[in-house]
């Protein structure tokens, strides 16, 4: 593949890819945060008559429908995100060139490793979606006058994703850390090459 990449012209860099940072992983962050601080702030809004007097003491002014607010469009947010995540995912995971005699602290080989973590991509971008669709729904039919936006089975729904989330996070780093895809001076440093002098 990086062969014919390079017959169209496109120069790959020392981490295997046409640009000199990763894409995916930063895009990877992105949708990690935007939906745990969904999840965090819908919880918050469950909480809230707990959390009100704490407030009052700090002299926060808050209201309910605030933490509901940041939890829906941050889960908004998160599922567009989440679509170009995938995306960059699959394009750079093209590219990779990992090694065939290694293996992740699962047991596993680079083959199998990229493939779990694509469909696991896959997977949680139409968990995500599912759960901003049930989201919506809440939001402005099923639940929009009452005071509690969401409902506790959605929440617990958005901490098993978090689940999801970890263990997919975990093959990436493998990918990354273990099989050395797209790295750069950590893996120019394992074939005893410079990092000074290839990444100028």
């Amino acid at each position: 593949m990086n062969l014919q990449i390079e017959q169209l012209g496109v120069k790959l860099g020392a981490n295997g890819l046409p640009y000199g940072i990763p894409i995916h992983p930063n895009l990877v962050h992105l949708t990690l945060g935007l939906f745990i601080i969904a999840i965090a702030f819908d919880v918050a809004g469950m909480l809230f008559p707990l959390e009100q007097p704490i407030l009052k003491f700090l002299v926060l002014t808050a209201v309910r429908r605030g933490f509901f607010d940041v939890g829906w469009y941050n889960l908004l947010a998160s599922a567009v995100v989440t679509f170009f995540t995938v995306a960059a995912g699959f394009f750079e995971i093209m590219l990779a060139d990992p090694p065939t005699d290694v293996k992740s602290a699962w047991g596993l080989g680079a083959s199998p490793t990229m493939l779990m973590h694509g469909l696991g991509g896959v997977l949680l971008l139409t968990l995500i979606v599912v759960m901003t669709v049930w989201r919506g729904f809440q939001r402005y039919h099923w639940r929009r006058d009452e005071d509690k936006q969401v409902h506790w089975s959605y929440l617990v729904a958005g901490v098993a994703i978090l689940g999801l989330l970890f263990l997919q996070g975990t093959l990436g780093a493998q990918l990354g850390d273990e099989f050395g895809v797209h790295t750069t001076a950590a893996n120019l440093l394992r074939q005893g090459k410079n990092p000074n002098e290839l990444l100028r």
